[in-house]
């Protein structure tokens, strides 16, 4: 096994600095152009399910649940979409209210109308509470947080742990009335790829925040995506959360966009029927009804839970070659020289690396160089600042396998390449 960097002389890493500048300038001079800045699924996915585009294909095909698709009305999605997700979420058709193509984008508005018209049991409106604070579990989806910057809250980092967020002091946290909620991605989490343990989610379903608004968002954007074994069944959050007294506390996400067509999918938010009929009245004022034609392409070509995770499956079979690439990368060139370490997902979108602190900002720059462009060093954290300036989130879905295993010769050269320029100096 290779030397780690911290045991070897400086003459020695000084040389090796040598040679690995000459290896990094070989590798820019190949002019790769390859963005892997989101997690984006391939062609070969994309092409999976190309039958979504015809399976509506005649006016007859029209007629759902008695309602035509063509027309206006049914504002929280067609009986049937909401009878597919609460297959695969676990929870009641009556729970959800199916969207548009972007679960982002009803958590957006989640938080919108808890500024401008307060949750169900918010005492005012948000915008008029003076301080408002949200809890961030970090690393974490970068998106996420800039929700919840955008409106003017004051984000809490809290560490991630191999068991999800650090729920000792989430439990603190929320005793303070200003802190109005949390981010949480429960399954294959973006970016580390952990599953909250079951200890975990039920202390989460059981929390007694002091803000009677408190929003337990639960982004389930992964949740019948492995890559590697067997579907994993995971708890009803809305059925814990009702067991334990918090039936309004929590709004499930999900979507299609990892399953059909990111651009073109649908999503649906998983609430308490009190909470659904109280936004349900806040969202008739801003649409009539979302895309309901689609919604029935969806329901028509997943059918149902069962035949969906057939579907993943083919998905798995695809990317998982390309997870295997970045690992085996990463074991064979990065582990035996003690500079990083990284989660092993066994489904999800990402591979999360924590370099030696001081290290990612560098890694990323030397990346960019040689043609490579991955998600901007400090995005998994609030404000974008990541305070040991070490995580880097690696998307590896979609670039074909051969032009990922240079994306990974590169970014291996660039991370001991910035390890050793950091060691030389010290």
């Amino acid at each position: 096994m290779e030397l780690a960097y911290r045991k070897r002389t400086q003459e020695e890493l000084c040389r090796e600095l040598t040679e690995v500048r000459k290896q990094h300038e070989a590798l820019k001079a190949k002019g790769m152009k390859l963005n892997m800045a989101r997690g984006k699924p391939g062609k070969a996915q994309l092409d999976l399910v190309s039958g979504l585009l015809t399976v509506v294909a005649d006016p007859d095909d029209c007629i759902c649940d008695g309602v035509d698709v063509r027309n206006y009305g049914e504002l929280t999605g067609l009986p049937a979409a909401k009878r597919l997700f609460a297959d695969i979420l676990g929870c009641k058709p009556e729970e959800c209210f199916v969207g548009g193509n972007a679960s982002l984008q009803l958590m957006y508005d989640l938080i919108s109308k808890a500024f401008t018209h307060g949750l169900l049991h918010s005492v005012q409106p948000w915008s008029k509470c003076g301080r408002v604070k949200w809890l961030c579990p970090a690393p974490g989806y970068d998106r996420h947080f800039k929700i919840t910057q955008s409106f003017g809250c004051e984000m809490i980092t809290v560490p991630m742990i191999s068991t999800g967020p650090d729920m000792d002091l989430v439990e603190e946290l929320v005793r303070d009335p200003a802190v109005k909620g949390i981010w949480c991605v429960p399954k294959f989490s973006n970016p580390d790829g952990i599953v909250y343990s079951d200890e975990t989610v039920r202390r989460l379903a059981a929390l007694k925040p002091a803000a009677p608004d408190f929003a337990l968002v639960w982004d389930n954007a992964y949740c019948i995506h492995e890559f590697e074994g067997d579907f994993a069944p995971f708890a009803d959050i809305l059925s814990l959360c009702r067991e334990a007294g918090n039936p309004d506390m929590v709004f499930e996400f999900a979507s299609t966009s990892k399953i059909t067509f990111p651009g073109a999918g649908i999503s649906v938010m998983a609430a308490s029927v009190d909470n659904l009929k109280y936004l349900e009245k806040l969202e008739s004022i801003q649409i009539i009804s979302y895309d309901k034609v689609n919604q029935l392409r969806h329901v028509k070509f997943l059918r149902d839970k069962a035949h969906t995770l057939e579907l993943m499956q083919k998905h798995a079979a695809i990317i998982r070659p390309k997870f295997r690439c970045v690992l085996r990368h990463l074991e064979e060139e990065i582990a035996p020289l003690g500079i990083a370490a990284w989660q092993k997902p066994k489904g999800g979108y990402f591979v999360s690396v924590n370099t030696l602190p001081g290290l990612a900002k560098r890694t990323l720059a030397l990346c960019q160089e040689a043609g490579v462009t991955m998600t901007a060093a400090g995005a998994t954290f609030p404000y974008g600042v990541d305070p040991n300036d070490s995580n880097i989130r690696i998307a590896p879905t979609m670039p074909p396998v051969e032009e990922l295993e240079q994306a990974m010769e590169i970014f291996c050269a660039c991370l001991r390449l910035a390890a050793l320029e950091k060691f030389t100096q010290e």
